[in-house]
């Protein structure tokens, strides 16, 4: 077989880069966008959130209702249409009163 020669090579450092400036202050965190915050688009998407979650819950109570035994995925579509049904009446009730009339 072949031998092995090591052997170091010293390779040119490259200077040392200038440190990046740190950035300035946010100007604001809580800074939100006028669609984010406008009342009409909170009603429309919560409305629909709220009814697309009501949807699934039937979809899963109906089906869980033609089936004898008790299984797995029409309880979690249930879950599912629970929890989207949650988060729109959330954007609806608006907890932190950031919508504003536009």
């Amino acid at each position: 077989m072949g031998s092995s020669l090591s052997y170091h090579v010293e390779q040119p450092r490259p200077s040392p880069a200038i440190p990046p400036a740190k950035p300035a202050a946010a100007a604001s965190v809580a800074q939100y966008s006028s669609s984010q915050n406008c009342q009409s688009c909170r009603w429309l998407s919560g409305s629909a959130l709220f009814g697309a979650g009501l949807y699934v819950y039937v979809l899963g109570l109906r089906s869980l209702n033609r089936e004898l035994p008790m299984r797995p995925g029409p309880i979690a579509q249930m879950f599912f249409g629970v929890s989207i049904a949650c988060l729109g009446a959330v954007i609806l009730a608006d907890p932190k009163k950031k919508s504003h009339q536009v």
